[in-house]
């Protein structure tokens, strides 16, 4: 559980993501059972054909957006809308009202605004209040409400960007999450602690959400109640907790966690923190009862694994990783890694790669059927910095 745009997630790792959001700056800094969905007209996905044999996973692609940054796209519970953060400027900014994807506006915007998009009309909605940065958006079971982190009550302008180094940073905004009604109206605040509380999700069973918030000093796991009551601490070892999404049966959390080992990692980890920033370069993926117990540690490659999602099935986690090719450098772009979607067994077995084109494919979920897949990527693209929203039919 990332933007002429601020950064300010990691799915909201680091989003939309941190933050699934800010992992596609991490990117561009060169760091390390409801009803189906619609089928939104088919966009001409160029060599498509190309990438049939290699992504036998993914039938049917359809590109959903296109142009500036498009991420983390996330289903309603029903599989027929998405939630999704994007720096198009779809509608006029601060204005609500409805576009369609068929017809974006060319201007893009300096930061984040969150989005729903019906997959049958491809109507899209603006349902953020136009100010200041927002990640990582979530619906709500019943598809009446969404839930997504906002910058909006620090300032009406997008966040500002850490100065640029050797090392990608992540800066930690004041971040805290909203409920909203899907027309953009009777605005709820869920969190009220200082500093970032951000990359929440909603349990299937609809009775708990899980978050990333620094209120007891630490990049933590919580929960709390739909209605932003009876907060409860997850994890507790020193570093990145994030990332969060339940399992299909609501007793289990999958999360990305990043966590330094000698006294000098803890050392610049917690000096960074103090300035409000971190320095992400190594992720792995766990999974934990619902309550906090249990943690067990899937993924041990030492790349970038970041953007969990469990497989229908429950037993198998779909996640973005470096990990095929972190040490190689790439044409145009030396030393910066490829981010793929790959598929392993909760236990940390049968690792398999599922995408191969482009250079960076993340934010994956599946449908609540389990017959689509939607996802983030750069395949296609025609300006460097573009990435767009991708709707597949699953293969199993």
């Amino acid at each position: 559980m990332q933007h002429a745009v601020a950064k300010p997630s990691l799915l909201c790792l680091w989003l939309s993501g941190l933050a699934l959001v800010s992992v596609v700056g991490f990117w561009e800094n060169g760091l390390a059972e409801p009803a189906s969905t619609g089928s939104p007209k088919p966009s001409a996905v160029k060599g498509q054909q190309a990438t049939a044999g290699a992504e036998r996973h993914l039938a049917n692609i359809r590109q959903l957006t296109h142009g500036h940054k498009n991420a983390e796209a996330y289903f309603s519970f029903d599989g027929e809308k998405l939630i999704f953060q994007s720096t198009n400027d779809w509608i006029k900014a601060g204005i609500a009202g409805s576009a369609t994807s068929e017809n974006p506006n060319p201007q893009g915007l300096g930061c984040y605004q969150m989005y729903t998009m019906d997959l049958q009309s491809r109507e899209i909605r603006l349902v953020s209040t136009g100010r200041g940065g927002t990640t990582c958006g979530y619906f709500f079971p019943g598809g009446r409400r969404v839930l997504y982190s906002s910058t909006h009550l620090a300032g009406p302008h997008c966040p500002p960007k850490p100065k640029r180094g050797p090392r990608y940073r992540w800066a930690l905004h004041n971040f805290d999450i909203f409920s909203v009604r899907v027309d953009g109206q009777h605005l709820q605040r869920l969190t009220a602690a200082s500093g970032y509380d951000a990359e929440a999700t909603i349990s299937p069973d609809g009775k708990k959400i899980v978050f990333t918030s620094m209120r007891d000093g630490d990049l933590e796991l919580y929960t709390m109640d739909l209605d932003g009551t009876h907060f409860t601490r997850l994890t507790h070892e020193v570093g990145y907790d994030g990332g969060a999404f339940f399992s299909p049966d609501s007793r289990r959390i999958v999360y990305r966690a990043s966590h330094p080992k000698t006294q000098p990692e803890i050392d610049t980890y917690r000096r960074l923190l103090g300035q409000n920033l971190v320095e992400p370069s190594q992720l792995e993926i766990y999974v934990m009862n619902a309550d906090g117990s249990g943690k067990q540690q899937v993924t041990r490659n030492g790349a970038s694994n970041f953007a969990p999602f469990f497989h229908p099935d429950g037993r198998r986690i779909i996640f973005s990783s470096n990990q095929h090719d972190r040490n190689a450098p790439s044409a145009g772009r030396p030393g910066r890694p490829t981010f793929h979607l790959h598929l392993i067994d909760d236990d940390g077995r049968n690792l398999k790669q599922v995408t191969f084109v482009g250079r960076f494919n993340s934010f994956p979920m599946f449908s609540p059927d389990g017959t689509t897949l939607v996802w983030v990527s750069d395949r296609h693209t025609t300006k460097p910095g573009e990435f767009n929203i991708f709707l597949a039919d699953w293969v199993p």
